[in-house]
């Protein structure tokens, strides 16, 4: 089959595995995660809370027709493979198992690494694979997503003959997907339940990392508990006096939030916004802050920098805090935290943790961690020529 006989989405893979120098010819996938390390990045990832219940409800499928089912991280790295003992064989005669790696510019096209690369449900027919020794095989992928702050977190595929290459398969797929990422919801709300010591005491819960508005959960202390999704404006305001429990007057909050002087008078519209939103028993005044417990997601993630704990750390962050907001004390705050994550990650000497952020949309650009990899990785890696094409691509783009 020739490029121009092929699904757009497939001709694109194939042209991506070309460029990333992957043989047509070459029978296995590249190993990334040897067994140790493998064991320990599985224990430690989201979907390993999940992955019982995707074993019940898909893995089970899967072997009942003679298919593998395989879960995923975002950079294609399979941590779990199931199927028959006989079906396993088979699948590792091309180098799918536990450790190895599926994205497209090590293996070839494939629908978990189309699937990753899209960030959306792909299917990929036999002839379609790049790599000859695939061929024989049919498979239907979709991803997984962070239900809080719909970041991937992994890829859902089954592998296995032409039976897999019909509709209700990639409804099946789906639907175990979405099974996951529901029990994954129900994970989290019950983390962030607080422990009460007495009756009718306030929780808040915010998330901002990643998000351009942030997400509050309030949770009253007598079994209400409601989400709120706050402008953008809302969301400054609500981080800042998050950040300073012992809060912060007008002035203060004003010089914070604005880039200009003499916007005191708009701040106070806002906070009688604010405050019509969220109540009276939730923000005070003189000086501004938010009454109650509070948690929030940028402040877990430094809380976990500063134990020393970077592998949780970089798991907890989900993106910069309020990307788009340009509020100076925002900015500040973004700042401190994006770049002693960063730092901590760059002098890690931990290859996986410097392959998250550079797989990551704010450190794809970012050349010294890629460097910085390129030394942890050693001269045998398989992703030793990935890391150069991206330093490469990077001296062309920055000159």
């Amino acid at each position: 089959m020739t490029p121009r006989a092929l699904r757009p989405e497939v001709a694109d893979s194939w042209h991506l595995s070309a460029a990333a120098g992957v043989s047509a010819d070459k029978v296995e996938a590249p190993i990334t995660l040897a067994e140790d390390a493998l064991r320990d990045h599985r224990a430690a990832h989201p979907l390993a809370q999940v992955f019982p219940l995707l074993d019940d409800v898909l893995g089970q499928a899967a072997r009942d027709c003679d298919a593998v089912m395989a879960v995923s991280d975002a950079h294609g790295q399979l941590l779990w493979v199931c199927g028959t003992p006989a079906t396993l064989r088979k699948a590792e005669a091309i180098g799918f198992v536990e450790g190895s790696n599926w994205d497209e510019r090590l293996a070839g096209t494939n629908a978990p690494g189309l699937a990753l690369r899209l960030d959306r449900p792909a299917q990929v027919r036999r002839a379609e694979h790049f790599r000859h020794s695939v061929q024989q095989w049919s498979c239907a992928a979709t991803p997984i997503h962070d239900p809080s702050s719909t970041s991937l977190l992994g890829v859902l595929d089954i592998t296995g003959n032409d039976d897999i290459a019909v509709p209700q398969t990639m409804a099946m797929v789906r639907a175990a997907a979405r099974m996951a990422e529901a029990e994954l919801a129900r994970e989290m709300l019950s983390r962030i339940q607080p422990a009460q010591t007495e009756p009718g005491s306030l929780y808040l819960m915010i998330e901002s990392l990643g998000r351009n508005d942030s997400l509050l959960t309030v949770d009253d202390g007598r079994g209400h508990r409601h989400q709120l999704r706050l402008s953008p404006r809302h969301s400054e305001i609500l981080v800042l006096l998050a950040s300073a429990p012992r809060g912060l007057s007008g002035d203060e909050l004003a010089v914070l939030v604005y880039e200009d002087d003499g916007a005191s008078s708009t701040l106070r519209a806002e906070l009688n916004r604010l405050r019509n939103l969220l109540g009276d028993d939730v923000l005070s005044s003189r000086p501004y802050r938010l009454a109650g417990s509070v948690n929030a997601d940028w402040l877990a993630t430094e809380a976990l920098l500063a134990a020393g704990d970077l592998r949780s750390a970089m798991r907890a962050y989900r993106g910069p805090i309020l990307p788009r907001s340009v509020a100076p004390g925002v900015v500040r705050l973004r700042e401190q935290l994006h770049m002693s994550l960063r730092e901590a990650v760059r002098t890690s000497g931990q290859a996986d943790l410097m392959s998250t952020w550079t797989r990551s949309s704010w450190g794809s650009d970012d050349y010294e961690v890629w460097q910085a990899q390129r030394d942890a990785v050693g001269t045998t890696s398989p992703m030793l020529a990935l890391i150069d094409g991206q330093l490469a691509r990077l001296d062309r783009e920055l000159g």
